[in-house]
């Protein structure tokens, strides 16, 4: 027997889904680099602007660390890495969050230094085609470009992220929610520019700040809960995952177990752990631990690597 634990393969279903999703994050950043070069070209001295540009910038992170993740997290475990690689994804994800948090305080100060000095921004012209134009009109249709397509590539992750139960997906679903709804914001601010409302484009900057902040404790909470070994939670909300008790339910139905207490944690979309077991006699440990592997890991297709660990007795 291998003292090292295997690489994790997905069924059929689920690796048809897996790759789909990767697809689309390959499409997402292919996207959102057209909008960061977009909104480069007409950024000016807007705050708004600029803070929609970061908020753009820093939404590649969440598909990067997924396909980081996706890269190494079938890699066979070894003798540095015995329990494989599956976390991966997760360290880049905690990266993202940490510099995600960090830039939305920049800019949320940087917004409010604006507010309180006054500092009125001024948007020039530019010639288009042997006309001058507004460049404001540019920044709005950026802005509106900029909606499109996190709008529906998150509307299509969310479904996937939740059929694979992949944490860092759902949150880059969400995160693109976080995108157009800062282009909508971005909008107003230069709009209101154009109206003679200077304070709109500092104001949309730390509402998007706001957002900003908003992901970047939620995607910081999300990431160390799982380095930390939190027990497993929806994907979708924070309550408890209900694969606990089934594979409880399930061990506790084998006619030779007395008693079974089970604590499993995340590796990325993976779920290992151990299961204590009480026995109610000592004949045959070792066909009786492969039953109790496979009735465990039977429960839920992303149960791997669980342990049966026989016991006198659960406190």
């Amino acid at each position: 027997m291998s003292v090292h634990g295997s690489a994790f393969r997905f069924p059929p279903k689920q690796q048809a889904l897996f790759d789909r999703a990767k697809r689309l994050e390959w499409i997402s950043i292919i996207f959102m680099v057209t909008i960061i070069a977009a909104i480069g070209l007409v950024i000016g001295s807007s705050e708004a602007m600029k803070a929609v540009w970061i908020e753009d910038l820093l939404s590649l992170v969440p598909p990067i660390a997924f396909l980081i993740g996706a890269r190494y997290r079938g890699r066979d475990p070894t003798d540095e890495y015995p329990y494989g690689y599956r976390r991966a994804g997760l360290v880049a994800y905690l990266t993202g969050a940490v510099a995600l948090l960090a830039l939305g305080l920049y800019i949320l100060i940087e917004a409010a230094i604006t507010l309180i000095s006054a500092e009125r921004p001024s948007i020039g012209t530019m010639e288009l085609f042997g006309t001058r134009v507004w460049l404001g009109w540019l920044m709005i249709a950026v802005l509106i470009y900029s909606v499109i397509p996190p709008l529906v590539l998150g509307r299509m992750k969310l479904p996937l992220a939740e059929a694979l139960h992949d944490k860092t997906l759902h949150t880059d679903a969400k995160l693109n929610k976080g995108d157009w709804l800062t282009g909508i914001a971005g909008v107003f601010g230069i709009a209101g520019i154009g109206f003679g409302f200077w304070w709109m484009d500092a104001v949309a900057a730390a509402i998007i700040s706001i957002e900003i902040l908003r992901d970047g404790v939620s995607d910081l909470r999300n990431s160390i809960a799982q380095l930390m070994n939190k027990r497993p939670t929806l994907v979708n909300s924070k309550e408890k995952d209900p694969v606990l008790d089934e594979v409880e339910e399930a061990l506790g139905r084998l006619p030779w177990v007395r008693q079974v207490r089970v604590r499993l944690r995340e590796d990325g979309e993976v779920l290992t752990g151990e299961a204590f077991v009480v026995p109610r006699d000592e004949a045959d440990v070792f066909s009786r631990q492969k039953e109790a592997t496979d009735a465990a890991c039977g429960v839920d297709w992303r149960l791997h690597d669980i342990n049966i660990i026989p016991v006198e007795a659960i406190e």
